[in-house]
């Protein structure tokens, strides 16, 4: 049977953002941020997940932990932005929490009789460290992530070794006008990657060994080798590493990426919707201790002038042409050999989008 692009309703209806954001985006794992950005105990920072306000923080006993940004009492946000707490206090009624959640005190609650100190605490969400990367899931019942994503842990290790010494360097901040599937679904095929992205084809990878493989779990592998040495549009040293010539990217349904370009460059995608026709793309770049680093500064300067400012470009058309009456959905191309011209990897994400809505 002939595999069809969803119908546009998918992309542009509110409802089925809401549907989403209550169930599928509730129900997986989402990306916070990097342990680089919570060194000492206290330090936290503050973020938003299918319309939750959360924050992550650094305990006294060396444990991160996420919590919903709420008072117990009477709703207000505990923090905002990012800082560092000693005690998290209430700036409403200076209820105050130690970094683990539970109540210390709150002005005159002795008057009250029979209250379970013990009782209160601060909602805490689930929370892996994934290589250095922080992921929270709203679904306390959730697989861990090593079920949702199976072998890609150990799979980024072996093509990044010094993973764990990685910091940030850069976060570039991408606003979209479409919807986040739009974008995902742009991501997740090269079909397109000849005819406009030129740069990225001919300077990063080699497109006529570009694939994309669905693996076990939610996981879509991206892989490829590299244009020539002497097309390469930044300095690779192929003696650097053993896949040091190679391109991998491991997408994390629903919204988050890990790439690995030529010359053990890593880089992440991260996908936060903001409503039924809105979402921002942010695109991270590590170094060793997060130290300055020219190439790759030029590189995600290229990138955000090049392949990005292409896809902006790609994105927002797409979700235009969806409102038209006049979209039919047409075929995917599924060539059962694979290949970068091939929308296998698309037909996966639908089925998950589908089975997810589904629940």
């Amino acid at each position: 049977m002939t595999a069809h692009a969803l119908p546009a309703f998918y992309y542009t209806d509110p409802s089925i953002f809401e549907k989403e954001r209550k169930g599928l985006l509730s129900r997986t794992w989402q990306f916070a941020g990097h342990v680089a950005e919570l060194k000492r105990p206290g330090d936290y920072f503050t973020f938003e997940i299918a319309g939750e306000s959360l924050f992550a923080i650094h305990g006294r006993d060396g444990v991160i932990r996420t919590f919903y940004n709420v008072c117990q009492h009477r709703a207000h946000q505990m923090v905002s932005g990012s800082g560092r707490k000693r005690l998290l206090v209430c700036p409403y009624h200076a209820w105050s929490y130690d970094l683990t959640g539970r109540l210390k005190s709150a002005p005159n609650i002795d008057a009250v009789k029979g209250v379970n100190r013990s009782a209160i605490c601060l909602t805490e969400v689930r929370t892996e460290i994934f290589n250095g990367f922080i992921f929270v899931n709203l679904d306390d019942d959730a697989q861990p992530m090593d079920s949702w994503y199976p072998g890609v842990r150990e799979a980024l290790r072996d093509y990044v070794p010094n993973i764990d010494t990685l910091e940030p360097l850069e976060w570039v901040e991408v606003p979209e006008t479409c919807n986040w599937k739009v974008s995902v679904e742009n991501y997740s095929e090269c079909y397109h990657c000849n005819l406009n992205h030129p740069t990225f084809s001919t300077g990063v990878i080699k497109p006529e060994t570009y694939d994309i493989s669905k693996q076990d779990g939610h996981v879509l592998c991206h892989t490829t080798e590299c244009s020539g040495l002497d097309a390469m549009t930044y300095p690779v040293d192929p003696d650097s590493n053993p896949h040091a010539v190679e391109y991998r990217s491991w997408f994390l349904w629903p919204l988050f990426s890990f790439q690995v370009y030529p010359g053990n460059v890593l880089n992440t995608y991260h996908w936060r919707p903001a409503g039924h026709d809105a979402v921002t793309v942010w695109r991270g770049w590590y170094t060793e201790g997060g130290m300055d680093s020219e190439t790759i500064r030029r590189l995600s300067l290229q990138d955000r002038s090049t392949t990005v400012e292409e896809d902006i470009q790609l994105v927002e058309s797409v979700q235009r042409g969806l409102h038209s009456r006049g979209y039919r959905p047409g075929p995917l191309v599924i060539d059962p050999k694979g290949g970068v011209q091939s929308e296998h990897s698309i037909s996966a994400l639908h089925n998950w989008l589908l089975d997810a809505i589904a629940e």
